[in-house]
């Protein structure tokens, strides 16, 4: 397994999508109870490949994450050849940029020595979807990138 296996709520969110990869190996409703019931290895097998086939989808679409936590702010754009970082982190302040207090903060203080803002751009390795499954894995998330393009305004 390359990534990680669904949750269950995503299987059952994809379920359609499951029964269509299960046809695509003709693998019928009975023969995949029987399978789950006296090959559970098996089933293991095809629900890690289906999970797979699901991310190399997310992933290859994927063109903007953010991680946002209390005191920073990575917000990525995954272009083709690398990835773009614009990076703010909060010092000396109690501030929490996940609440909107803390985020409207931000807005009023961007410029003041309590924000620190960098931009950094690394090349993919030999695996770009991995790279992009990473950051997701450390706390990124899937987004239109509307904080990414604001900020890359600000600073660009």
């Amino acid at each position: 397994m390359k990534y990680s296996r669904l949750t269950k709520e995503q299987f059952e969110a994809l379920q359609q999508e499951f029964i269509n990869f299960l046809a695509t190996q003709s693998i019928t409703a009975n023969e995949w109870l029987d399978i789950k019931t006296n090959k559970p290895e098996l089933a293991e097998q095809e629900l890690d490949i289906f999970s797979d086939l699901i991310w190399e989808g997310v992933l290859s679409k994927a063109q903007y994450l953010e991680n946002i936590s209390s005191k920073h702010l990575y917000l990525f754009y995954l272009a083709e050849n690398n990835m773009q970082l614009i990076g703010l982190k909060l010092v000396n302040t109690d501030q929490d940029l996940t609440t909107s207090e803390g985020f409207n903060w931000l807005r009023d203080h961007l410029l003041s020595d309590n924000v620190e803002l960098f931009q950094s751009k690394k090349e993919y390795s030999n695996d770009r979807q991995l790279d992009k499954f990473t950051l997701i894995q450390q706390g990124a998330s899937i987004t239109k990138g509307e904080l990414f393009k604001y900020f890359e305004t600000l600073i660009g």
